[in-house]
Order: structure tokens, then C-alpha cells, then sequence
């Protein structure tokens, strides 16, 4: 009786060769990262490359999109499970200076670094559209603040986002320079002392 075969299984593991392709783009950006050091890294030849991920950027949009949801969910995680907007910022940028430096992985965000002199319009859209996407979901998050009542009305959101926007990118180059934990996480503390906060209501003062 003829037995139905079956395909020639993987020589590798795609999990952990995705994950040594995530490495090699976090540390190295997405311009200066080669398929040779893409193959070298992840111990595989090119055409189990292209087969099993299709071609550089397609690989690279892969990475992205498993980065999001593994090293690079903090943000969000803290923009949606903390009570207040600012106990959500500042949950963002404490553990992003604990993310940011730790040893297991390369320094500072993915996002972030891989668009170093990235001449692909494609790939460097795609970077840009994910961090103008967490622009976007802090300001959200600032302005269920001010509609809560938490911060003053006239506080401006899109202002307030930017400067922590700015200060997360921040960390993550400092990061890259050799800044510390600690040091990131006082970078932390001075951020959110510019916090807006409502005035106490005077006697007689209408709400």
C-alpha cells in the first residue's frame, strides 16, 4: 500500500530563527543588516531564507510585527491597564528604561534604532507610521485624562504626548551611549515632575 509522502520538514526552528533576524536588525539597523549577516546569524542558507521568509524586508516586516507583540508591548500594556494617565506614563517610561537596558537583548528600541539611515521609503514609513501610531495612543490616553477630570482642561494633549515621545526616544539612544537603569530611571522622575496637575478647588470655587 503506497503511503502518502510527506514535504521535507524545516532544517530549522523559525521561532528562534526570527528571533536571532530580530537581534541582528535591533542591534545593527535595518540598512546595515545584510542577508549575509541575516544568515549567518539566524544559521541558515539563503534560500531557506527567502522560502521560509520571503525577502529582507519581508522578514524585517515579520520582526516588526513579533517585536510588537514580545519585547516592544510594555507602552502599550501601561497605557491600558493603569487607572490613570499618569500613572500610565510614567509605569511607560520606567519600564522602558528597565527594557531599554537590559542585557539579555541589544539596546534601546527596535523601532527606533532600525530607521538609522535607512534609505528603503518603504521600511522607513513603516518605522515612522509605528511610532507616530504610539504617539497617537499616548495622546489618547492623555485625553481620557482631561476628560476624567484628572488633568487641567486646557492641558494640551498633543504637546504633553510629544514631550513624552520625546523623552522615550531619548532614553532609548542614551541607552545605546551606555546609560544605565538607573540613570534612565531618573531621567523618569524629572520627566514626570512637568506632569500637569489640577489646582485644589478654593472655597466657593463652582466645578
Amino acid at each position: 500500500m503506497a503511503t502518502k509522502q510527506r514535504g521535507r520538514p524545516r532544517s530549522f526552528d523559525r521561532e528562534t530563527a526570527l528571533e536571532k533576524a530580530m537581534r541582528a536588525f535591533w542591534e545593527n539597523g535595518y540598512e546595515a543588516t545584510s542577508v549575509s549577516d541575516l544568515t549567518r546569524e539566524m544559521g541558515i542558507g539563503a534560500p531557506s531564507l527567502y522560502a521560509a521568509f520571503g525577502d529582507k524586508r519581508s522578514l524585517f516586516e515579520e520582526v516588526v510585527r513579533v517585536y510588537g507583540i514580545t519585547h516592544g508591548s510594555g507602552p502599550g500594556r501601561a497605557l491600558a491597564e493603569e487607572p490613570t494617565a499618569r500613572g500610565a506614563v510614567e509605569r511607560l517610561l520606567r519600564e522602558a528604561a528597565d527594557e531599554f537596558t537590559d542585557p539579555a537583548h541589544p539596546h534601546g528600541c527596535l523601532v527606533i534604532h532600525a530607521a538609522t539611515n535607512c534609505t528603503t521609503p518603504e521600511v522607513e514609513q513603516t518605522l515612522r507610521d509605528q511610532r507616530l501610531a504610539s504617539l497617537g495612543a499616548i495622546e489618547d490616553r492623555v485625553r481620557q485624562g482631561i476628560d476624567a477630570g484628572e488633568l487641567p482642561r486646557h492641558t494640551d494633549a498633543t504637546a504633553l504626548a510629544r514631550f513624552v515621545g520625546a523623552v522615550f526616544q531619548g532614553m532609548s539612544q542614551q541607552s545605546r551611549d551606555g546609560a544605565s537603569r538607573a540613570e534612565l530611571e531618573a531621567v523618569a522622575d524629572v520627566a514626570m515632575t512637568v506632569w500637569p496637575a489640577n489646582e485644589p478647588a478654593g472655597p466657593g470655587t463652582r466645578e
